[in-house]
């Protein structure tokens, strides 16, 4: 048996454990979709003393308005005793919201507004998005090039367009006059179109084989794959109605249809700017969408990871 056979077959030498992280450490790292903050324990320590700056003074609002909503007034208005009130805490400041405005009527138009707008924007964004992805037709480009555009158009201008449009259909201080104009979303139309354009047509055309349309594929295929994209969508379009103020405020005169946003400042103007029943109401504003958040968070960070907004 030759030299050359000989080195073929002899077994390689056992390394040590020590060895072995050091030829670990020296081979090239997979530079995938890990955020690289620096090989030194010094510059991860400055990245995370950076991110736990920027999350307190994020936070930093929410612990002031959390601590006014529980002084009294008297409290609330004192500088010297901003973190710990003089008096104590106390819940006059939600018992007093509480009782003289309707909550329970304003959370639950509010609730039923804000799930019609999300239901109806999530359908009407998510056919008009599969028909710029996945069909073709006339002036296609020109419709989409008119979407994109209408995305830099604030509401606020909209108002009196909307407000004239709602009077000649009879429809102001009606749910409808509320919820129809806010379910057109060009922004989720483009989110939702990018989306179907990196699912793969395959399932597309293996539908197309066995019989499926437009309907068919629409229902049954990319909406099944689109569901973490489509409860992003939604939370959105929920945080958004429930949120808005100028439109309810313009488009209803009946107390029995105010909103929560609306409902509050009612209080507000009706009794003078307390500051504890100000924070109060926010606080009490904020907790459904705290919850929902809450619930949906897995939902909203799978939308990100398998859409490529997360660098995929």
């Amino acid at each position: 048996m030759t030299s050359t056979e000989l080195s073929i077959h002899t077994p390689p030498a056992p390394q040590t454990p020590g060895a072995a992280r050091l030829a670990a450490s020296r081979q090239p790292r997979p530079r995938g979709n890990h955020l690289v903050l620096g090989n030194s324990r010094l510059a991860r320590i400055l990245a995370l003393t950076v991110l736990c700056v920027l999350a307190l003074a994020w936070l930093l609002p929410m612990l002031w308005a959390m601590l006014t909503a529980f002084k009294s007034e008297q409290d609330a208005s004192d500088a010297d005793h901003w973190v710990w009130p003089h008096h104590g805490w106390t819940l006059k400041g939600f018992s007093t919201v509480w009782e003289r405005g309707d909550l329970p009527l304003w959370m639950l138009n509010s609730f039923l507004i804000a799930a019609a707008v999300t239901v109806m924007t999530v359908l009407v964004s998510a056919m008009a998005g599969y028909a710029f992805s996945r069909t073709l037709f006339a002036g296609r480009r020109v419709f989409f090039a008119l979407t994109v555009a209408a995305v830099l158009v604030p509401p606020q201008i909209l108002i009196v367009p909307w407000f004239r449009q709602m009077l000649s259909l009879h429809l102001l201080d009606t749910y409808a006059a509320v919820i129809l104009p806010q379910t057109v979303a060009p922004v989720m139309v483009f989110i939702l179109k990018k989306h179907f354009d990196s699912l793969p047509r395959e399932l597309e055309e293996a539908a197309r084989i066995d019989g499926a349309g437009h309907w068919r594929i629409f229902w049954s295929v990319l909406l099944p794959l689109s569901r973490p994209m489509l409860a992003a969508v939604a939370i959105f379009v929920f945080i958004g109605a429930w949120n808005n103020f100028l439109w309810p405020f313009v488009s209803t005169s009946d107390p029995a249809l105010m909103t929560l946003p609306v409902g509050i400042t009612s209080v507000k103007d009706a009794y003078g700017i307390q500051y504890a029943q100000t924070m109060a109401s926010a606080v009490l504003a904020a907790l459904p969408l705290v919850l929902v958040f809450l619930f949906f968070q897995r939902q909203i960070v799978k939308s990100v990871a398998t859409t490529g907004l997360g660098g995929q």
